[in-house]
């Protein structure tokens, strides 16, 4: 996976989640962005483990030939807590669980005025901890794709990170094939809006997605990330959530064992040689 690619190869986006939710997290993406096995991560900005120090310590990975593009994990829901005072609705002093955030976007109940200032002051962390403005902009647990939060996150990407593109969580696959997956099919209904409003923007977005599955203690990653692979389109998007286990992530985030799972299957010689066999690697990082 030279940085001239192999013809006829597409390329891909290989993008590790949840930077900033815990420091073994943090480790285990900087290993891999290190080693060359993702090409981009989402960081967490509004997590408590989130500082400065972790921010020169995954930019120091792009010295030289840049190995990691980073962008920003917008973060609006239960247990994180706002960058912002006046943020509204909240539960004790937090974002308001998954389900309860999903419900009040849709019947547009979240504040206006407060979301734009919350989704700005996450920008501007990213920017003051970076120097720069994100290279794209995501959501954690898809936020970013419910009705009112879409429109306030693509306005705030064109006027604040006007370089950045945006994920939208569309799969490359038949809709017949994806209304059959429960974990596909709301993402997919979701990000068609999305999309159009992001086009009418002038907004980029990547052209499908992938790496949605179900987080049970009985899942081999290494047996389902192969499905993840078919048919997907060059500059196409597949998340992962490589990390190891510490206090603060089984504090923050149900998602533990998988994660020392996934990192083991990319540091594997089975992973590059899967993507080989899908005519697919990773994508060429850009200068920032």
């Amino acid at each position: 996976m030279g940085a001239a690619g192999v013809a006829g190869r597409r390329r891909i986006w290989l993008c590790a989640d949840d930077y900033g939710i815990s420091n073994s997290v943090n480790v285990a993406i900087r290993d891999l962005a290190a080693r060359g096995r993702i090409n981009a991560t989402t960081v967490m900005v509004a997590a408590p483990s989130f500082h400065r120090a972790e921010a020169r310590a995954l930019d120091i990975i792009n010295t030289g030939e840049p190995r990691v593009s980073i962008g920003l994990h917008l973060t609006l829901t239960a247990p994180f807590r706002p960058l912002t005072r006046a943020f509204q609705p909240m539960r004790d002093g937090s974002f308001l669980p998954l389900l309860r955030t999903g419900t009040q976007a849709c019947l547009r109940r979240l504040d206006p005025a407060s979301l734009a200032e919350e989704i700005a002051s996450q920008l501007r962390r990213f920017a003051e901890s970076f120097g720069r403005p994100p290279q794209f902009i995501d959501g954690h647990q898809h936020v970013h794709l419910f009705p009112q939060v879409r429109d306030a996150v693509l306005k705030a990407a064109r006027e604040s990170a006007p370089g950045a593109w945006v994920r939208q969580c569309g799969s490359a696959l038949p809709m017949l094939e994806i209304v059959r997956d429960r974990k596909r099919f709301p993402l997919d209904i979701l990000s068609r809006s999305f999309r159009r409003r992001a086009a009418a923007l002038a907004i980029k977005t990547n052209p499908a997605f992938a790496g949605a599955y179900d987080y049970r203690d009985d899942v081999d990653f290494g047996v389902i990330f192969p499905a993840f692979l078919e048919r997907l389109p060059d500059g196409s998007v597949i998340m992962c959530h490589p990390g190891f286990v510490d206090a603060e992530l089984r504090r923050l985030d149900p998602l533990t064992a998988l994660r020392e799972q996934e990192y083991a299957f990319f540091m594997s010689v089975g992973f590059p040689e899967m993507l080989a066999r899908h005519d697919l690697e990773l994508a060429q990082v850009p200068a920032n």
